[in-house]
C-alpha cells in the first residue's frame, strides 16, 4: 500500500482529521512508555516521524520545534526522561518494519 496515495481518508473534513491527529499526539505524550523504537518496529513510524510529517505538511517551524510540538517538550528532554537504550532485537525489528514502508 502506498501511504501517500489518495484514499477515503482524504475525504475526511480537515477539522475531523485534525482532532484525531491531536488525540493521537496527546495519547503518545501520555504513553511515553511506548518507546519510539518499539513504535517503529511495529508500525514503521514514531513520534519523530509525526514531527517530520507536520513539517512536510507546511508547519512553519524547524524540525526541532516540530518535535517539541509532538513530544510536548524539547526532544532532548523527552529523550533524557523517557527513552531507554535500544536492544539489538528492537533495532532488527525496526529495520524489518521500515523496509516494509518502501514496498
Amino acid at each position: 500500500m502506498d501511504t501517500n496515495s489518495n484514499s477515503p481518508l482524504d475525504d475526511l473534513p480537515d477539522a475531523v482529521a485534525a482532532a484525531a491527529f491531536r488525540r493521537l499526539v496527546r495519547h503518545l505524550q501520555h504513553r511515553h512508555d511506548a518507546q519510539n523504537i518499539d513504535l517503529m518496529g511495529l508500525s514503521g513510524f514514531c513520534r519523530n516521524c509525526l514531527a517530520d510529517w507536520i513539517v512536510d505538511a507546511g508547519f512553519e517551524g524547524d524540525k526541532a520545534s516540530a518535535r517539541e510540538v509532538i513530544h510536548g517538550m524539547p526532544a532532548a528532554e523527552w529523550k533524557a526522561k523517557h527513552q531507554s537504550p535500544a536492544t539489538d532485537e528492537q533495532l532488527a525489528r525496526m529495520a524489518q518494519s521500515v523496509a516494509k514502508n518502501s514496498g
